[in-house]
This record gives C-alpha cells, sequence and structure tokens, in this order.
C-alpha cells in the first residue's frame, strides 16, 4: 500500500507535471485527435462540417494533382538525401583534418543553414537565371547550352534540389564531424602502425563506426526531405512550379486556397503514413549495416 508521504511525494509530482502534461494535450495530443477526425468531414470553415465517412479517402486515388505531388516529393527525397549526406560526409572529413583556418571554414559551411529561404531563394533564382544567370555563365565557359532551370517545369525540380543541398548540407556536416571526433585515435594509430593505408583505414575503421551517425543523418534527412515546403513554394516562377508541386504544399493550397480543410487533413495523415512507413523500414533495415562496436 502507498503511505500517506507517498500520496504526498505523487501530488507534488504530478503538480510540477501539469503544465507539461497540460500543453501536451492541448498543443499535440487535442489537434492530432481533431485532424483525423477532420478527415471525414468536408468543411470550408465557413459552413458547418458535413460529414461524408471515408469519401476523401476515396479521392485521392481520382486526383491527378495528389499522384504528381507524390511524384515530385519522391524524387525531391530520392536527389536530395543521397546529395547532403555524401556531401556532408565529404566535407566533414576535410573539416577534420589539421587544416589552417578550419575554425573559420567550419563557421563558413553552416551559415547556408541559419540563414532564411527567402535570402537563399533570391540568391538562388539569379544564379539560374536563364538569361544572366551565373550558372549558365559557367556552363557557356564549357561550351554548354544552359536550361531555363527554374523557369522550366522539366528541370525546375533539379534547381530547387541543387539549392536544398547546398543550404542544409552544413547541419548534417556538423553531425558527421562530431562522428569523426567520437572514434577514439587508438584504433587509427594501431591501424597506421599496421601499415594500413588511408583508404584502408577510411574503408574498415571510419566507416563502420561513423553508421550509427549515418543512420542518424539518414532517418532526419528523409523526414525532412517529405515536409520540403519553402524552397519549392519561393523559388520556381508560378509556371515552373507545375512541375516541383509537393504534398505539404498541395496541403496548403487545399487547407487556405480551396479551403477543403477535411482533404488537406487527409492529405496531412497520408504523408504521416508515407514517413512512418519509410522510417520503420530503415529501422528494420539498420541491423544489415549499422554497428555500434567493430
Amino acid at each position: 500500500m502507498v503511505g500517506q508521504s507517498g500520496v504526498k511525494r505523487w501530488v507534488w509530482v504530478m503538480l510540477f507535471l501539469s503544465p507539461g502534461l497540460l500543453g501536451l494535450l492541448v498543443f499535440i495530443v487535442g489537434p492530432v485527435i481533431f485532424s483525423l477526425g477532420l478527415t471525414t468531414f468536408e468543411w470550408n470553415l465557413l459552413t458547418p462540417p458535413q460529414f461524408i465517412g471515408l469519401q476523401n479517402y476515396a479521392s485521392l486515388g481520382q486526383d491527378p494533382r495528389f499522384w504528381a505531388a507524390l511524384e515530385h516529393t519522391a524524387l525531391y527525397t530520392v536527389l536530395y538525401v543521397p546529395a547532403v549526406m555524401a556531401v556532408a560526409f565529404m566535407l566533414a572529413l576535410l573539416l577534420n583534418q589539421p587544416l589552417r583556418g578550419r575554425a573559420f571554414f567550419r563557421m563558413a559551411f553552416y551559415v547556408p543553414v541559419v540563414s532564411s529561404w527567402v535570402a537563399v531563394s533570391m540568391m538562388w533564382r539569379w544564379i539560374f537565371n536563364p538569361q544572366y544567370g551565373l550558372m549558365n555563365f559557367l556552363l557557356g565557359l564549357l561550351g554548354i547550352q544552359g536550361p531555363a532551370w527554374l523557369f522550366d517545369p522539366a528541370t525546375a525540380l533539379y534547381a530547387v534540389v541543387i539549392a536544398s543541398v547546398w543550404k542544409d548540407s552544413g547541419f548534417s556536416t556538423v553531425l558527421f564531424l562530431a562522428g569523426l571526433q567520437g572514434i577514439p585515435h587508438e584504433y587509427q594509430e594501431a591501424a597506421q602502425i599496421d601499415g594500413a593505408n588511408a583508404f584502408q583505414r577510411l574503408r574498415y575503421i571510419t566507416l563502420p563506426l561513423i553508421t550509427p551517425t549515418a543512420f542518424f543523418v539518414l532517418i532526419t534527412t528523409l523526414i525532412g526531405a517529405f515536409q520540403v515546403f519553402d524552397q519549392m513554394y519561393l523559388m520556381p516562377v508560378e509556371y515552373a512550379q507545375r512541375g516541383t508541386t509537393v504534398l505539404v504544399q498541395l496541403i496548403v493550397n487545399n487547407a487556405f486556397r480551396y479551403q477543403r480543410m477535411g482533404y488537406a487533413a487527409t492529405l496531412s495523415w497520408v504523408l504521416f503514413a508515407v514517413i512512418f512507413a519509410i522510417t520503420v523500414v530503415q529501422l528494420r533495415l539498420q541491423k544489415r549495416w549499422v554497428y555500434y562496436e567493430l
């Protein structure tokens, strides 16, 4: 039995936890339950909600804009995630070396991460301008006719991926750098004494021991890629946005432009289901390639 002192202890514990629990219920659990229920209604914010059952889910299969947005989101993720991880890992390897001015370069590579997408999009819209942009100027020096980039639905998505990799790689670089510095120097020194060259030390020591960090970067980058919105909304011109509309953009358009709150909530839950399924698969597959000990 719980004594009187134990009851008082629990009262004090619940008293201190109550602000956090209240915030969790009001701002997290409540909206989640509300949005799940909203998927069974048709509601334009001006008239009373009308119950329609699972019709919003059935409408997804017949909506070409949903399939186009899903295709654009998947293509963006397939291009963006490997590029960010590769660039970030190479930068981390470089910044982990005893180079002169290393602190400056670490700061310089992180500046794009804390920069606003509004400012970044303005810079990249100039770089990708087909008439006077830097990208087509450099391609012209090589004798290559540059595309219209952000002004063409066929190339706008690839241009956004390039800008996104430039902006976001700094964050993953910091994570990889922390992982590299957590590898004991004794392993590298012992391998060097045994005659292992730089490539062999990278292959058999650095890469296996960096896999826990790589797994974390993969999961967070995948989730961020499926939730991409800012750059898709800001960078391509209106005509080219036909080739870059992603799921979050479609959710915002249905909620606030077309006032289809129930359909927007349905799209949100579909996006959640996709991210959840991919995360579960990654968690299952980590046993095959993530090493926590040599």
